[in-house]
């Protein structure tokens, strides 16, 4: 009952080949339930923000350096539902063309995570994984291998209707 409110944003850009990427965040370790989780820069309301997405361009501000004025918002995806940590997260799906570097927030970002979209639509990238969480021990989860790193939960479940998104459109 009454979940905290976030936003986040799947930021799309270009290398320097030109090619388009993705960028996700590695959270720092921290005592929480989402630390060195693999995830989308954004995060929690605030009461001066006046809605969601200015609270996702905000944090996506605070935590990458990319200026809200920068990020051409596509659309806003489905809301979900955070149960661990209570949180309701209102996605959306941003393109970053400034070709400006990143600048990562050092207390609560470890690392950049830019994964090339053509990655991110192969198929093989879908995996089961299974994990132990901060509410379950040894379950199975459908995840998707980038970079490195599993990426699962809410974030994978974000990462799968841009994906039908996307397959929609290509």
């Amino acid at each position: 009952t009454n979940p905290k409110k976030a936003g986040v944003v799947a930021l799309f850009y270009p290398d320097e080949s030109q090619l388009t990427n993705l960028l996700l965040i590695l959270r720092n370790t921290y005592p929480g339930v989402h630390s060195n989780q693999i995830g989308f820069p954004g995060g929690k309301a605030e009461k001066k923000d006046k809605n969601l997405l200015e609270t996702a361009l905000r944090e996506t501000h605070e935590e990458v350096g990319v200026k809200p004025g920068d990020i051409q918002i596509i659309r806003a995806l489905s809301e979900i539902y955070i149960p661990p940590s209570n949180f309701e997260v209102r996605p959306y799906i941003g393109l970053y063309d400034k070709g400006q570097a990143f600048v990562k927030q050092q207390d609560e970002v470890e690392e950049l995570v830019e994964v090339p979209l053509i990655d991110f639509m192969d198929d093989s990238k879908m995996i089961t994984q299974i994990l132990t969480t901060s509410y379950a021990d040894n379950i199975k989860v459908p995840a998707f291998k980038l970079k490195g790193y599993t990426v699962w939960g809410a974030t994978a479940m974000m990462l799968s209707e841009i994906k039908e998104l996307f397959k929609q459109v290509l």
